[in-house]
């Protein structure tokens, strides 16, 4: 069984309230993307999978105590939700709830792929205590409305997006239920009033279906980033490795540290990194320290599960000089493990803004139900916990940094990074928040969220 420790969806604050938000983004003031009306097989099949999904949650679910949920009373509550269903969308709505309910980072619903690929144009990020716009693709509809990296964005289709609540939207809108446009409410930099702003997407049909990788769901800022590693060199003082996520292969990981070697000072950006492979994980923190690290302790429902994560030293192949780790809200699991452990073992600095908080691993089942059209449906289901090695786990939790430090919005506006400018004068080096800005832009290769 292979088991990830990076989702890219949080689940924190469930209450009921969480199925009447999503209820009102689907028939609320938006125009949400056209519902299929339901066949007469729909509501049979979608309870078959939620029935299924029970049984599995029953036998691999972490939790022997499914953390207070009874789980039959529980699923009978939302089969008798799906009676009531006129829609796919809302019998998706109802089962993708019935997984949010147990509050955990891991566990969510897979629905099927949909035949159009809805593209916003826009995207957004929580920043220290507020949601800014991070990126605005050329010639959409968002540019056209006026939309600016900078704004502040105050609120979503009548609701304001926080730490809490922002996986929500982003699962609403990317997996369970697009939307044909989103009424924004958003202040620009200096500006003393907000502004309401209809945003329309962009709606083209896809070419190939829609892959959910192993760990789930991709959010909604990783369309947007080149999927490879970042460099830049000042002299042999400072290499800054701008990190995406933790999927590589042994050879690659140890090219870069063989790299890393001839600079004194390391920084290793993990902002927006959600994360990956745990081996990849140790892999990279055996580089980094001159012996053997405990990562995690990996506590499952199952015995076999119940084992400590060791980084291995790579000896005089490791890098001996000063690391920096950046991280921001986006920053998950392995990208959050990573900084703790470094953190705990005093190894280096810790800086940037408070991380995602979604460090537990899963296993992914599927599902198929339909007669004659089949739909595929997949449960992300949590199998292990895991305990950093001051006891404590990072779920809901997040990291907070030695050092806190998150852009203004008017830094957002003008293309500055004053967190990178900050670490690399702590390695020594002056490089202004302007110069900074520059090195690692965001690349616009799509502003569709889902599976690239």
């Amino acid at each position: 069984m292979k088991i990830k420790l990076i989702p890219l969806l949080t689940s924190r604050s469930l209450s009921a309230a969480i199925f009447g938000l999503c209820c009102l983004l689907l028939v609320g003031a938006l125009s949400p993307a056209p519902a299929q009306s339901l066949g007469p097989y729909d509501r049979d099949n979608a309870r078959s999978v939620l029935d299924s999904i029970k049984d599995d949650i029953r036998k691999n679910y972490y939790d022997p105590n499914f953390r207070g949920i009874n789980l039959d009373e529980h699923f009978k509550h939302y089969d008798a939700q799906l009676k009531q269903a006129q829609t796919r969308d809302h019998l998706t709505l109802i089962m993708a709830q019935a997984l949010l309910d147990f509050d955990d980072s891991h566990t969510f619903l897979r629905p099927p792929s949909r035949a159009a690929d809805i593209r916003y144009g826009w995207i957004m990020q929580i920043i220290g205590d507020g949601c800014f716009v991070t990126a605005v693709q050329a010639k959409s509809d968002a540019e056209a409305k006026g939309l600016k990296v900078g704004d502040a964005i105050l609120a979503v289709d009548g609701f304001r997006p926080t730490r809490e609540n922002i996986w929500k939207m982003l699962y609403r809108y990317y997996a369970v239920a697009p939307a044909r446009s989103i009424r924004l409410v958003v202040q620009s930099p200096g500006d003393a009033q907000p502004r309401q702003l209809d945003v329309a997407s962009k709606i083209e049909r896809r070419t190939a279906a829609i892959q959910w990788e192993e760990y789930g769901f991709r959010d909604a800022r990783q369309g947007f980033e080149e999927e490879r590693d970042r460099f830049h060199e000042v002299g042999a003082d400072l290499l800054i490795w701008r990190m995406p996520y933790f999927y590589a292969s042994e050879e690659h990981i140890d090219g870069i540290i063989s790299k890393a070697r001839k600079f004194k000072t390391l920084i290793v950006d993990l902002r927006s990194n959600s994360g990956g492979s745990s081996k990849v994980l140790e892999r990279v923190l055996g580089s980094l320290f001159d012996h053997d690290v405990t990562v995690a302790n990996i506590k499952g429902r199952k015995e076999k599960d119940n084992k400590p994560s060791i980084a291995k030293t790579r000896g005089e192949r490791s890098f001996k000089g000063k690391v920096i780790v950046l991280v921001d809200s986006d920053s998950g699991s392995a990208a959050e493990m990573m900084a703790r452990v470094i953190q705990l073992e005093k190894r280096g600095a810790i800086l940037g803004d408070k991380t995602a908080g979604k460090v537990t691993g899963a296993k992914h089942f599927d599902y198929q139900a339909g007669n004659g059209d089949l739909y595929f449906y997949g449960a992300s289901i949590t199998v292990i916990d895991v305990i950093m090695g001051d006891g404590k786990s990072l779920e809901k939790v997040g990291v907070t940094p030695d050092e806190l430090l998150v852009p203004a919005s008017a830094d957002l506006a003008a293309g500055r990074d004053p967190l990178l400018s900050r670490a690399a004068s702590l390695a020594g080096v002056q490089l202004t928040s302007e110069e900074a800005g520059k090195l690692f832009p965001i690349l616009r290769k799509s502003f569709y969220a889902g599976q690239q």
